[in-house]
């Protein structure tokens, strides 16, 4: 993790005796202290002394030292100033800063070094540049404040302006870091927050009054021109806001200008969304592997997007299943229509990918206009990328759906914008201003001109030189260039009486003299220059283009939205398409019923997946689910709630049919490991799980509760496996999926008729186990630990004693059944000791006293009392 600290005072002492050009670059190093400065000379960026030590280091490039400064070496280290982005893309990859300081001064009217001042500052959270940035996915700076319990939160999009806050309690914190998964974290000074620390790659601490609410209102309402945030729904959000001024104050600052295209300032809440903690997040493996892998993922799986806008779209929707049950219910309708649900056409869908495909990422470029950092090529992929609208608009025709019809309404062409960049931008334009041909022909008429001279020089000087033979008739004129003497008409002194009257001498040959004219003397003004002139004058023209582009920026990001959201529907209509999912139902009444489910991703990777019913109602709250490992009983479970969040995420679902009923949350506790960081052993943090779900599931929660206890005694383990499913049927009333190796637990449904018990089948064949992965009620028979482990290369000695030591415990006299039943009856109070009728008449046997025949007849009466 990387801390930034606050920059020390300047002091002039400390600059005595160095060098003029070595004192303006520690002048600005020290107001960057923890940042590596990239000092532009010439065609490099240099870094010095501990920057090029630590540049060096990080880049593999060379370090070297150059004379001396004050006494002290000179390290240095460079980059080429044309390759400076893949640098700056290693550097940020690693949490790295950098202060980027350019030439500003002209070099004909400075005396001594070039002045030079930082034009931005790069750092994890404030990218925009596409080298930098991954194309589906976003990198979001977060600002985090505390007051009283109250955690304020604040987070900017940079590279599309999107700027939102929120607030809820301070123990929700770990659960929205991985929701956002923050780029890089401000936080206050004085502000103790372990958790943040590590959890975030790069943090930074900025003084305690940044985070004011008050500066933080002052801020927003200057920068939208709003008499107050009444209209933004944050006046009684103190706390965010504090956080929101110390992030805005902080991006400005990078970026050294104003932030034009945050337009508007969001509000989320945590009821928008179900409630995903954490755990639930990861072990779900929406976006990420348990392992921290890309793939397998529902992400992996799901995303088909043409645009990287789209994929953007297609994660945020992931990590944020909508409670709004009609706003979910809008993306099933417009993707059932653009996969022809109703009429069996699917040519929509296939149409508006297609118009898609030539798509650029319009969300990317309307940032950069907006920063004035936007490249030529980003403006004629804009150019081209409007230009498809009208494809698009085809493609989806009159849609029925509202959502899409919406979509269509808001890809309307801004006739303006693109006229602009047709007429402006030239249809395949150098990569950068400085290289010249960006600018269209015939947009600017003196642009025009000073490429003609250029490209026309030969031709005006032949045109010339017939011109002036025939004027003055002096046959063998020439006009010719040399690079001392520029432009001349040269004319022997056998002509030199015939020489007109406007000619002025400019030199005295031997055989010859050389003139110079007006109208030569306007061209080589023109063409000695026309280089330097036309390449800034194009610069000039870019400029004051990316000006007027900025006034279109509202629409602009109104487009890319539309355009992620429709590309992000298809991605979901493609997935029901070629996987055979379908429409969710979404009800009134509590539970869930699912028909044929299956988990997406790992059905793609297994041949034969078993498809499985779930069906969970307020008198069927909780499944028992028993069976043996790789039976699937985590694989179940999960596919459970992924049909759920696919549901409100706005997909269609991997089964025959479901009905979803109200849901507030998902919680997970599946598997465990140690948080060695933390200081908490896999048992403990199992722990953590569990009692974060008992604190926060309400009757409306979805519970996957997985191997609970397992990290214990076998008696701790088995108690607190049936204190908390007891504690989830009568206390939170959740619906709830309880898989246990504990069959004691199984008994739970003679109370709790709202307990079902289910099993994942498996047989024995050949002495070798055979998972058949199907749901099947009732408990199961055995659990086939032993067959599991032989299946995982035991040796054969270790697995015989095995079976031989659990031959033994099922002897036992506590009693028959698939597992020593250690707990026959549990008792209702800690204080109650255990009690059976068997026990008691068993207690009341003399041995000694009965004849063979009466030990027989006890026998059986015990047998009775056990049934």
């Amino acid at each position: 993790m990387k801390k930034e600290t606050l920059p020390k005072p300047l002091n002039d002492d400390e600059f005595a005796g160095h060098t003029p050009m070595m004192v303006q670059y520690l002048r600005i190093k020290q107001q960057h202290p923890d940042t590596l400065l990239f000092y532009r000379m010439g065609d490099f960026y240099e870094l010095f002394f501990e920057d090029a030590e630590k540049a060096a280091r990080l880049l593999d490039i060379t370090l070297t030292t150059r004379g001396q400064s004050a006494g002290r070496p000179i390290k240095m280290a460079g980059v080429p100033f044309h390759a400076v982005e893949q640098y700056l893309a290693r550097l940020v990859k690693l949490g790295e800063s950098v202060v980027i300081a350019e030439q500003v001064g002209d070099p004909g009217a400075t005396k001594g070094p070039m002045e030079r001042a930082v034009s931005r500052i790069v750092t994890p959270g404030t990218l925009t540049d596409a080298a930098l940035l991954d194309d589906r996915s976003d990198s979001l700076l977060l600002a985090a404040n505390l007051h009283r319990g109250v955690l304020g939160l604040a987070w900017l999009n940079l590279a599309n302006g999107d700027l939102r806050v929120m607030e809820c309690p301070a123990e929700h914190l770990q659960a929205q870091f991985e929701r956002l998964r923050p780029a890089e974290v401000l936080v206050p000074d004085g502000l103790a927050l372990p958790l943040v620390e590590t959890l975030s790659p790069v943090l930074r601490r900025l003084a305690d009054w940044q985070f004011e609410g008050e500066t933080g209102e002052r801020l927003l309402t200057n920068h939208f021109g709003t008499r107050d945030l009444t209209g933004f729904g944050v006046e009684a959000m103190p706390v965010a806001l504090g956080a929101a001024a110390a992030l805005f104050d902080y991006a400005r600052s990078t970026q050294r200008q104003s932030l034009e295209h945050v337009t508007s300032l969001k509000v989320e809440r945590e009821s928008e969304y179900l409630r995903l903690d954490a755990a639930t997040r990861r072990n779900l493996e929406l976006t990420e592997t348990l392992r921290g892998e890309p793939s397998p993922t529902l992400l992996s799986l799901l995303d088909s997007c043409v645009t990287s806008m789209g994929s953007r779209w297609l994660r945020h929707a992931l990590h944020h299943p909508l409670r709004d049950r009609h706003h979910a219910a809008a993306r099933h309708g417009a993707v059932s229509e653009l996969i022809g649900n109703d009429t069996g056409d699917a040519r929509m869908l296939a149409n508006a990918r297609q118009a898609l495909r030539g798509v650029a990422d319009v969300d990317r470029i309307t940032a950069r206009i907006a920063l004035r950092s936007a490249r030529p090529r980003d403006l004629a992929a804009l150019r081209d990328s409007l230009a498809r609208l009208p494809e698009l608009h085809d493609a989806l025709g009159r849609p029925q759906s509202a959502l899409l019809a919406q979509l269509a309404a808001g890809l309307g062409i801004p006739e303006a914008a693109l006229d602009l960049l047709v007429r402006a931008v030239a249809p395949e334009p150098a990569a950068a201003v400085r290289d010249g041909g960006v600018i269209a022909t015939g947009f600017d008429a003196e642009l025009d001109e000073l490429r003609g001279i250029q490209t026309n020089c030969g031709e005006f000087l032949m045109a010339l030189e017939a011109r002036e033979r025939e004027r003055s008739g002096i046959a063998n004129l020439k006009v010719e260039f040399n690079k001392v003497h520029g432009f001349y008409i040269e004319v022997s002194h056998a002509n030199a009486a015939k020489v007109p009257d406007d000619y002025r001498r400019r030199q005295t040959l031997k055989n010859a003299e050389r003139y110079i004219t007006p109208e030569l003397k306007a061209f080589e003004d023109k063409a000695l220059f026309a280089q330097e002139r036309a390449l800034a004058r194009e610069k000039m023209l870019y400029e004051a283009l990316l000006e007027d582009l900025a006034a279109h920026i509202p629409k602009l990001q109104h487009i890319a939205r539309s355009l992620a959201c429709l590309d992000g529907l298809g991605a979901f209509g493609e997935a029901a398409v070629r996987y055979g999912y379908v429409c969710p139902q979404f009800s009134d009444q509590p539970g869930m019923d699912i028909v044929g489910g299956r988990h997406p991703v790992v059905e793609r990777q297994v041949e034969n997946f078993i498809a499985n019913d779930c069906s969970l109602a307020p008198t069927r709250r909780m499944q028992m689910i028993t069976g043996p490992n790789m039976g699937g009983k985590s694989t179940f479970m999960r596919q459970v709630a992924l049909i759920a969040l696919l549901a409100h995420v706005g997909a269609f679902v991997p089964a025959q049919a479901a009905r979803i009923g109200p849901l507030d949350a998902i919680f997970t506790r599946i598997g465990a490991s140690d948080d060695l960081a933390s200081g908490r052993s896999t048992f403990m943090v199992e722990m953590t799980e569990a009692s974060a779900i008992l604190h926060g599931a309400t009757d409306q929660s979805l519970v996957l509760m997985d191997e609970i206890g397992r990290g214990t005694s076998t008696f701790d383990g088995l108690a607190l496996a049936f204190a908390i499913a007891r504690h989830l049927l009568e206390k939170n009333r959740c619906l709830t999926l309880f898989s246990t190796h504990y069959f004691e637990l199984t008994r739970l449904n003679a109370d709790y008729p709202e307990c079902a018990n289910v099993h994942l089948d498996a047989v024995e064949h050949a002495h070798r186990i055979v998972f058949l992965h199907a749901v099947e009620e009732g408990p199961a028979s055995q659990s086939y630990g032993i067959e599991v482990a032989a299946l995982a290369g035991i040796p054969g000695s270790v697995i015989r004693d095995a079976k031989r030591r659990l031959r033994a415990l099922e002897n036992r006299e506590v009693g028959a059944g698939p597992q020593a039943d250690l707990f026959a009856a549990l008792p209702e109070a800690d204080d109650e000791p255990l009690s059976h009728p068997a026990l008691t008449a068993l207690s009341d046997i003399d041995p000694d006293s009965l004849s063979p025949r009466e030990a027989l007849e006890q026998l059986y009466a015990l047998k009775r009392l056990t049934a």
